[in-house]
């Protein structure tokens, strides 16, 4: 059986069950050990759906990243992880070491570009692979091999069930971001376009690169764009997910169940 890998973006699945066991739990610990629970619960179900040759968690650092150094206000006023949650983070991932499941966490590296080098690796390969998130930036990875599962909504996402909901090709999504912004990430790109805009231009132009060489002087929002180029340029640069960490182990280390 060829190799699949499972990469599951664990602070995305962990915030959001802690975020329900916190409003069902007045006293912290309970919600923390609940939390638990819950998550080794999700892995498991994720486990027999999928049927994964090899699983990693992938863990946020909390720590600036390359990001911030290029946009200081990079996910300014996005809610930090709560410091209880934080501190019981170790235990969660002892647990999921239990099950056979090792974790990834480095002190520079954003989970977000740890799981898209995992992702790119592996489907270089033409191996399978699912992704584990809510997250749309995972939606520039899609290909022929990568798939996203939405495990709070059962939901199974490949590149033409995005291709066709949103009206854009796959190569297109970081053209896309870099003239609507991501406004969760404090990343602003081209105010005044907007969504709808963004699209019309895409779909007309194909690449944010023709929307900025072309001559066009009648189509307003195509001048925004040009006129605000350095604004697009870096919410693109920002929203790219790098595919080159050097991780330091083989997929072989991740095959579960161990052997």
């Amino acid at each position: 059986m060829s190799a699949s890998l499972l990469i599951i973006d664990a602070m995305n699945l962990i915030r959001r069950i802690y975020a329900v066991q916190e409003k069902q739990n007045k006293n912290s610990q309970f919600a923390l050990s609940a939390t638990n629970n819950t998550a080794c619960n999700a892995l498991q179900k994720m486990l027999r759906a999928h049927n994964p040759s090899h699983v990693i968690c992938v863990f946020d650092s909390h720590v600036e990243s390359w990001r911030h150094q290029l946009l200081t206000d990079y996910k300014l006023g996005r809610k930090p992880i709560p410091p209880e949650l934080k501190a019981y983070l170790p235990q969660i991932q002892d647990a999921f070491y239990e099950m056979g499941i090792e974790s990834l966490i480095t002190e520079q590296d954003e989970a977000d570009d740890l799981i898209a080098t995992l992702a790119f690796k592996v489907t270089e390969r033409q191996q399978r692979c699912v992704i584990v998130s809510t997250d749309k930036g995972f939606y520039q990875l899609l290909n022929a091999y990568t798939t996203i599962y939405d495990y709070f909504q059962s939901l199974h996402m490949d590149n033409r069930f995005i291709e066709h909901k949103l009206g854009l090709k796959i190569d297109q999504m970081t053209d896309y971001w870099g003239i609507t912004g991501i406004s969760s990430s404090h990343i602003k790109g081209v105010e005044g376009v907007g969504n709808k805009g963004a699209l019309a231009l895409l779909q007309q132009y194909q690449s944010l690169e023709n929307i900025l060489n072309s001559e066009e002087k009648d189509d307003k929002r195509l001048l925004k764009v040009q006129q605000h180029k350095e604004d697009a340029l870096l919410a693109k640069q920002l929203v790219c997910l790098k595919k080159d960490i050097v991780l330091g182990f083989n997929l072989k280390d991740l095959r579960y169940p161990k052997k």
